[in-house]
């Protein structure tokens, strides 16, 4: 299946960016390449935008759909290590970066990569399709780590019954399917929370978040792309959960602060400056017209600081 995917709250993005035509730019989420074709349009012959993605499946959408166009160049890895990525190719400063955290649309409606509680497929979930995937978490974490990982990433409030579950049927054979797991999750929750939707979508969710350490490189991407951005630059994050959210919330919050002196202070001794201000105070989420036409975007907010 060619990997596609709605570039959420492409138009607020793209105004965020505040894109120069002859500046440099890294979309370190290609996915689809919704987004970049936006930043590509933008952009003048002298221009140039970096597509960085660990999903072998979105490199090679990208490398089709950018095929033998000069301005952009394609990444294969993750964007936490995107200053390494960038220096290696002898980038020292960028203008604009884009972070388009989470899963993908194609990788949800991709059954056999294992995202999906709706369709039968391995349990995997690996967004890189390389190391541990969420079967092996399962089958051979102990009972107090699956609870913590459901507790802390889905914030699971059923974690330490559902992780119990998972070691009772694991006890009997090896849990190998998201089906299999859904259903253990189903039968190990009361009956009122299966009438408040899908009783695994928070647990699926966590072991994801785990399985790729995404909020880790959630923090790493967050520093590497602050090191690379030219003074004057716009970093761009979309997220879909509320702990990557609060992540990037906080820690633009933090590069914004001033003087840290306790407030009798007579003089400042810190000497701490802002190194952003905040584009939006408030996140920007998706208007009912983008809802109407994909769903996915009614957890979605972006947040936008401008380097100083």
């Amino acid at each position: 299946m060619e990997f596609s995917h709605i570039p959420v709250l492409f138009d607020e993005t793209m105004e965020g960016l505040n894109i120069k035509p002859g500046g440099i730019y890294v979309d370190g989420t290609a996915g689809g390449g919704g987004h970049s074709s936006g930043i590509l349009q933008r952009i003048s012959e002298s221009g140039k935008i970096y597509c960085i993605d660990q999903d072998p499946s979105a490199i090679a959408t990208v490398t089709k759909k950018f095929e033998n166009n000069k301005n952009v160049t394609i990444i294969q890895g993750n964007f936490g290590d995107m200053e390494m990525l960038l220096k290696e190719r002898d980038v020292e400063g960028v203008d604009g970066i884009l972070l388009d955290i989470g899963v993908s649309s194609h990788q949800l409606d991709t059954p056999e990569r294992g995202f999906s509680f709706h369709e039968d497929a391995p349990l995997d979930m690996r967004m890189s399709m390389q190391g541990a995937t969420a079967a092996d978490l399962v089958n051979n974490l102990p009972v107090n780590e699956i609870a913590k990982i459901l507790s802390r990433y889905g914030e699971e409030k059923y974690a330490m019954s559902i992780a119990k579950g998972i070691e009772k049927a694991r006890n009997i054979s090896p849990i190998e399917t998201t089906l299999q797991l859904a259903e253990i999750i189903k039968n190990s929750v009361p009956q009122k929370v299966r009438r408040e939707g899908h009783p695994a979508r928070k647990s699926f969710q966590a072991l994801r978040i785990a399985v790729n350490g995404e909020l880790i490189r959630l923090e790493q991407g967050l520093e590497g792309a602050f090191n690379m951005l030219k003074s004057g630059g716009r970093l761009a994050v979309i997220t879909f959960h509320s702990l990557e959210d609060r992540i990037v919330k906080q820690t633009f919050a933090g590069w914004a602060q001033g003087c840290t002196c306790p407030k009798d202070f007579p003089v400042c001794v810190c000497h701490n400056k802002p190194k952003v201000k905040i584009v939006n105070r408030k996140p920007i989420e998706a208007s009912q017209e983008e809802l109407a036409v994909n769903q996915r975007s009614r957890s979605a907010k972006l947040r936008i600081c401008e380097k100083i």
